[in-house]
């Protein structure tokens, strides 16, 4: 992705120009479709718009729907600064549905920044196959791009709430705005038809500005789409496309496949990131603050994250993880002290004050809360786990281990000794728990193997029974509705519905 992105609010809502019978003017002053959509580098623009909210939806929130939401990461409670109820609700499945409705800020803010993505995408597949672009491969390259934003977008959308409006065209009035509900087979139409278009016109990784989608990234989600919809073949010849291309490979070391503040940054392991930069120029990222658990004082942040402002960290902290996790590692995972470190917070009420915290996403960087790390959305790493996963699925065990024993092989581990379909399965979900942790892929996967309900319930059971063991003070424990609502899917957000009729 280019550093320099132009954000114009037109990219979000079409714009349609004055009209009537007679002649058609458009406004001088004011940038819309009709002046805008001309040349190559306006189309490009577009799609760069198209990416933006991918780091407000990985900075801010899907660590609170997916990881928190989870058994992987819970809060660190603290009862002097008071409760910070909806990232609670979150993490507690507690979030109240009053009419089959959220009204959950995390889960509207999420809800509209991927339709933010969906909007400008639409702006660009709208108008993109009529445009002057000499080079037949540079326009599909842009279309590859918008196409694979607009999939990504509703991928979250359908496994977040397992439906949503279907928003295909630009919106240019507010009746427009009302879209009908699609099932989640009509959005996976849509998904489906959206990556086959994108596979064929993105460029490879050899050929693709770092940091752009490419065809081997379009592959990986449609194979993942595949995956959750258990069409195992489907998927297994997608992931050994990206395999053969030859493109990625792990980094030998863990922990150097995720980038530093200012380098390392789409790396031969990163089959598609989300782009970060340090500085003052607005593409900075907070990430690695927000999932610091807290209060915690300048002094024990400062060795963390080597800044020259180093402030005060107070409220409630997010995305710790749990002892359960902790736990999972084997003896002599390389992965544990990569992936997790330990601070001790002196301000804490908890009774011998260490904390773990999220090691993977912490650099040294220059400014307090102001990072450029990237944030990994698939990796080298997860192709193979997922190939093993289809493999195994359709019984050829034998060819899938090959696969998982490149991820253990890196960790330092020995070979699974996971023989049948049923334990080698129980094997990648451990195996994709520990490799990707953090990485906003557990819930998905307890959800789509149809675990997440009695996975969730043994979770809340074990922190309303031990709460200590959880981060609570002594003497405090988890709100009397904790743990009151799991289900798969979030409630469609409230203040949407009051928007669109269509959302009940």
């Amino acid at each position: 992705m280019k550093n320099k992105i132009i954000i114009s609010c037109f990219l979000a809502l079409g714009l349609s120009a004055c009209k009537d019978s007679f002649l058609e003017i458009t406004p001088e002053t004011a940038l819309s479709t009709v002046t805008f959509f001309k040349t190559q580098s306006d189309f490009e623009q577009g799609v760069n718009a198209a990416y933006v909210p991918l780091r407000t939806l990985y900075n801010d929130r899907y660590y609170l729907l997916n990881e928190m939401h989870s058994d992987n990461t819970y809060y660190a409670r603290n009862i002097l600064f008071g409760a910070t109820e909806q990232q609670e609700d979150l993490a507690d499945h507690a979030d109240p549905n009053g009419n089959g409705l959220s009204t959950n800020t995390h889960v509207l803010n999420a809800y509209r920044q991927n339709y933010l993505i969906i909007a400008r995408a639409n702006q660009v597949l709208s108008l993109i196959d009529k445009a002057n672009i000499s080079d037949a491969a540079v326009k599909a390259n842009i279309k590859g791009q918008a196409q694979f934003l607009r999939a990504f977008a509703y991928f979250h959308i359908v496994r977040y709430f397992d439906k949503g409006p279907l928003q295909l065209t630009p919106v240019t009035n507010r009746a427009e705005s009302a879209a009908k509900l699609g099932s989640s087979q009509e959005i996976f139409n849509v998904i489906i038809s959206d990556l086959n278009g994108a596979v064929t016109g993105l460029y490879p990784r050899s050929k693709q500005q770092l940091g752009r989608a490419t065809s081997g990234a379009a592959k990986t989600l449609l194979a993942d789409v595949y995956i959750w919809r258990k069409e195992w073949g489907n998927a297994e010849k997608l992931l050994k496309e990206v395999v053969a291309e030859g493109s990625y490979s792990l980094i030998s070391k863990y922990e150097n496949a995720f980038s530093t503040s200012t380098g390392n940054k789409n790396n031969a392991e990163s089959v598609f990131e989300v782009q970060f930069k340090e500085g003052a120029d607005g593409y900075a990222g907070s990430f690695m603050y927000n999932f610091m658990p807290r209060p915690m004082l300048r002094a024990e942040l400062a060795p963390l994250a080597g800044t020259s402002n180093p402030q005060d960290l107070s409220g409630e902290g997010n995305n710790v993880p749990v002892p359960d996790l902790i736990e999972a590692y084997e003896a002599g995972d390389l992965r544990k002290d990569a992936s997790i470190g330990y601070v001790t917070l002196s301000s804490s009420l908890v009774a011998n004050k260490v904390f773990p915290y999220i090691k993977k996403f912490v650099r040294p960087h220059a400014l307090h809360t102001n990072h450029g790390m990237n944030f990994p959305v698939y990796r080298y790493s997860e192709v193979l786990l997922l190939l093993a996963e289809a493999l195994n699925e359709q019984g050829k065990t034998a060819e899938a281990a090959t696969y998982l024993n490149q991820v253990r092989t890196r960790a330092g581990l020995a070979a699974t000794t996971a023989s049948s379909q049923a334990d080698f399965r129980t094997a990648v979900m451990n195996e994709r728990r520990i490799e990707l942790a953090f990485e906003c892929k557990r819930w998905f996967d307890l959800v789509r193997t149809g675990t997440a309900l009695t996975t969730i319930a043994a979770h809340g059971k074990r922190i309303i029974g031990n709460p200590q063991r959880y981060y609570y003070p002594a003497g405090a424990a988890p709100r009397g509705n904790s743990f009151s609502n799991i289900r798969n899917f979030y409630a469609m957000p409230a203040d949407e519905a009051a928007l669109n009729p269509n959302i009940k």
